[in-house]
């Protein structure tokens, strides 16, 4: 799902479709995933349930995992969607991922964990 891109950042496509959702989530089986094998350090028990921390264009968003997403698709709050430069969505989109260290930074200078979904 995402390769390695730069020392902050891993690559990867997701179909991006808006949500009437407050958070942005992807299917949880997928998130747990990505937290296993990108995230955890593999050293005692760890959180898999840690937002991810995506880039969408210029903007960094929290992403938490839930049940009934499709696969490969993030579902993005409109007003997110809106500020992006995706036409026509849902639509194949290049997104980043930040790597783990960087993610925990991203966390904690903008003060948010991405809110629970609803």
């Amino acid at each position: 799902m995402f390769e390695e891109f730069s020392s902050g950042y891993y690559l990867g496509r997701l179909y991006v479709q808006p949500t009437d959702e407050n958070a942005a989530v992807i299917d949880r089986e997928q998130h747990e995933h990505v937290n296993r094998e990108l995230y955890a350090s593999g050293e005692g028990l760890e959180r898999l349930d840690a937002p991810l921390v995506m880039k969408i264009h210029e903007q960094h968003v929290p992403v938490h995992g839930e049940d009934g997403v499709p696969r490969d698709t993030l579902l993005l709050p409109e007003s997110m969607v809106d500020e992006t430069r995706i036409e026509n969505p849902p639509a194949l989109t290049e997104v980043f991922l930040a790597k783990a260290d960087r993610a925990k930074q991203l966390l904690r200078i903008t003060g948010r964990d991405g809110g629970t979904p609803t």
